[in-house]
This record gives structure tokens, C-alpha cells and sequence, in this order.
């Protein structure tokens, strides 16, 4: 049994994933800024074995780093130690370059960046002094190809790639493991919740995104990777994990169909 501390936890990815690892019989903290979606994915955990005690609700902001100390505070208190934290918060993009307000890539740096920066440097004394660890952050294939407008949410995930691939060589002498997540297009409301040139929200299911892999499926692999221990994990379905190929092997291939998709 492990302690399984997964932020964005109120729905997609982490709320398929705080399911399977109920099932699997583990203690999880679920962390969202929803408090009532967080109990209702509470609720489901422990209609699918969880006990009551064993799933904390802990509601965080993720921008608010004034309050994380605190927050690893009251899950140490309950837990007694955090084995896995996965850093899944996050949002996305849909605008032009040309019309984005400043404001707007701020935003998905400090929620997509600096959010899952600050909660891992709270969380790393504790791993390092249980001489043991997994730190997880869930990236994007927009964290390895650049694609149309999407522009602040590639920048941010390209360098969530870069701060938890350097972490990993720093933190394996101390025990700790860090894998990063690079989904490829799947059944969320990642679309719908992504902002637009002024910061609202965008509302409508890209096609790409409606024909992608079940969410439940995509969680499925990801727990089977990291009880792996792999330190990369492409999880998705066609076109998406194509490009992640293209991008190593043939990048001008890769960069005129970007060029020309719509």
C-alpha cells in the first residue's frame, strides 16, 4: 500500500487515476481547487474498495504557494509519509500568438510551471528523509512538438519536460524516482476547460480530443509504467503518438504537417 498524493484529482487523468489506485487498495490524498468534485471522486474511490480514512480530500490552489507548507503538513499528519506525488494539475490553450494577452501565458506558466515546481519542493524533504520516493508530472505531447495554438501551453510543458528530467539526475541519490507523463490525446475536458486569447473559457471538445483514448484506459497505463519505475511514459492513441516518433527521426516531416493542419 502507498500514499499516493495526486493534484488536478477532480477530474480526467487524475480522477481516472485516483480510481485505479483505489482499486489497487492504496491511501490517497486528492487535491483540486473543487472541493465538491474532490468529494465526489472520494465517494467513487470508496465505492471501488477505498476506506473512508484511507482517501483525504485536500483542496489546493496551485498558485497559491504561500499555502503548500501547510498542505504537506496536514497529509504528513494523516499519512505519516508521502510515497508518490503526482503532479497532474494543470491547464490548456487555445488561442493565437497574435492575440494572446500577456496575461494569458502568466497564467498557464504559473499554473502549468511554477505550480508543480513549488508543490515538489515542498514535497522533496519528506522523500529525502524516507530515503525514498516517486515524483510524477503529468507533461503533454506538446511537451516534445509544438503545434498551433497552443504556443504558452507547449512553452509550459516543454519545460516541465526540462525541470523533472533534470530533477531525476538529482534526486537518484537520494532514492527518489521522477517519471514524467507525456499523454497524447485523450477523452477529457482539457479542450473545454483551455483558455482563450483573454483568459475564458474555451468550451468546445477539439475532434482530436473526442476520438482519443478513454480516459480510464490511458490511467491503466500510466500506474502500469511508473510501478515500472520507466522515467518516460507516451500514453495515447494514433496521429498523437506518431508525432512523438516523427519528432525524434524526422522533424521537418513533422514540422510541415504541423504547418499545415488546421
Amino acid at each position: 500500500m502507498s500514499v499516493v498524493w495526486i493534484t488536478g484529482a477532480s477530474s480526467g487523468i487524475g480522477e481516472a487515476l485516483a480510481k485505479q489506485y483505489a482499486r489497487q487498495g492504496n491511501q490517497l490524498v486528492l487535491s483540486a481547487r473543487r472541493e465538491p468534485e474532490l468529494a465526489r471522486v472520494k465517494q467513487a474511490c470508496i465505492k471501488l474498495g477505498a476506506k473512508d480514512e484511507d482517501v483525504l480530500v485536500l483542496p489546493l490552489d496551485v498558485t497559491e504557494h504561500e499555502s503548500m507548507p501547510e498542505k504537506v503538513f496536514a497529509v504528513t499528519a494523516h499519512f505519516k509519509t508521502i510515497d508518490v506525488l503526482i503532479n497532474n494539475a494543470g491547464i490548456s490553450q487555445r488561442s493565437l500568438c497574435l492575440d494572446t494577452d500577456l496575461s494569458v501565458y502568466k497564467t498557464l506558466l504559473d499554473v502549468d510551471v511554477l505550480g508543480q515546481i513549488a508543490l515538489t519542493k515542498q514535497v522533496l524533504p519528506v522523500m529525502v528523509k524516507q530515503g525514498t520516493g516517486h515524483i510524477t508530472v503529468t507533461s503533454s505531447v506538446a511537451g516534445k512538438v509544438g503545434v498551433k495554438w497552443r504556443t504558452g501551453y507547449c512553452a509550459a510543458k516543454h519545460a516541465v519536460m526540462g525541470f523533472f528530467d533534470a530533477l531525476r539526475a538529482e534526486v537518484a541519490e537520494h532514492g527518489i524516482r521522477v517519471s514524467t507523463i507525456t499523454p497524447g490525446f485523450i477523452k477529457t475536458d482539457i479542450s473545454k476547460n483551455a483558455v482563450t486569447a483573454r483568459g475564458e473559457r474555451f468550451g468546445v471538445d477539439d475532434e482530436d480530443i473526442k476520438s482519443g483514448m478513454n480516459v480510464d484506459k490511458c490511467a491503466q497505463v500510466i500506474i502500469k509504467q511508473l510501478g515500472k519505475g520507466k522515467k518516460e511514459i507516451a500514453v495515447g492513441e494514433g496521429l498523437s503518438m506518431v508525432a512523438l516518433t516523427l519528432k525524434r527521426f524526422f522533424p521537418s516531416v513533422l514540422f510541415r504537417i504541423v504547418e499545415k493542419k488546421k
